[in-house]
């Protein structure tokens, strides 16, 4: 009989923004915006990467570093072109609308473009919240498969204060991050395994009852 995804990944519950994996750490992940490193002038660089060390040596923990590359179809886009052309009523500017859609079409036809997605992801372990003592103590409890209300806000609330402090880190270099919400979790999970899906733009609904 097949088995279902979830039984092989780590994940046991997404709650609060808050991924919390089957060994009862937590995750949180932020989304990062991009810059065009090659159009900084030579002074703009050096500040840049001298901040981004600055950054590095900073942290007293470990985060990990993702970049998803993911084709980007622009089907819809090139129906709304077309549409627009049709619509046209200016000769002059119906022909610089078609022109424009053979030149977006032609450049897809050279390669496949793609989308990129960055992302840190900051960890938290009950370790670092209850001591060795307390974290096993509460891992032997049997029945126990998720953290308790007060354990977790507890290990929540200090999660949050190293993704501010790797959000205050990565504006210095120029850069915007923002946490990623239950919903936008569930999604960013969703699409990493159906690839083919969301490159249509096809999400399932998601009940209520998981965004919490």
């Amino acid at each position: 009989m097949p088995q279902a995804t979830q039984q092989f990944l780590e994940i046991d519950q997404i709650r609060e923004g808050v991924i919390v994996l089957r060994d009862q750490s937590l995750r949180g992940v932020l989304m990062v915006s991009s810059l065009n490193f090659a159009l900084k002038s030579d002074d703009e660089q050096k500040a840049i990467m001298y901040q981004f060390q600055n950054f590095l040596n900073s942290l007293d923990f470990s985060c990990q570093f993702l970049i998803q590359s993911r084709r980007l179809n622009i089907t819809g886009y090139l129906e709304k072109i077309r549409e627009l052309e049709k619509e046209q009523k200016n000769e002059l500017l119906k022909i610089q609308t078609s022109e424009y859609y053979k030149f977006i079409q032609s450049l897809v036809g050279e390669g496949t473009i793609m989308n990129k997605t960055f992302f840190v992801i900051v960890p938290f372990t009950l370790f670092e919240a209850l001591g060795t003592a307390g974290a096993v103590k509460l891992l032997r409890r049997p029945r126990i498969s998720t953290l308790t209300k007060e354990v977790f806000q507890r290990c929540k609330s200090q999660l949050w204060q190293r993704m501010e402090f790797v959000a205050l880190g990565l504006r210095r270099c120029g850069l915007k991050a923002i946490p990623l919400t239950t919903e936008e979790l569930i999604e960013l999970f969703w699409r990493t395994h159906h690839p083919k899906e969301a490159e249509f733009g096809y999400y399932p609904e998601i009940p209520p009852e998981l965004i919490v």
